[in-house]
């Protein structure tokens, strides 16, 4: 039985894979990011949707959502998602849903702020 994503496939995302290069003076590297896929997807966030913590005067919020897209070869968990104008680091998967038809993902946006002194 297919899967049947195209109804919930409502919110456009980036997704980005990092490039790495090598400085050939110094022999530094250098990470950039750059587009891998620019698809559509189903966006769910994960509840409680707003986790928050506090290290040495940061205060550190995570925002964890989970993603439905279709099958798309090449995607690692290495890579980043885009929507909404928030970056997300995939923190798990990706997972081949039913015959290649679908894949999930996990991802999860950082944000820290530090306290006035």
């Amino acid at each position: 039985m297919p899967l049947d994503l195209a109804s919930s496939l409502d919110t456009r995302i980036r997704i980005e894979r990092k490039l790495v290069t090598r400085d050939p003076q110094y022999g530094t590297e250098q990470v950039t990011w750059g587009q891998f896929a620019y698809v559509w997807a189903e966006v769910r966030d994960i509840l409680p949707s707003k986790a928050e913590r506090l290290a040495d005067s940061v205060q550190i919020a995570r925002r964890p959502a989970r993603i439905r897209i279709r099958y798309l070869a090449g995607l690692v968990a290495d890579m980043r998602v885009i929507f909404d104008n928030r970056i997300h680091q995939i923190v798990s998967g990706p997972a081949t849903l039913g015959r290649r038809e679908a894949m999930e993902i996990m991802v999860e946006e950082h944000s820290s702020q530090g306290t006035a002194p």
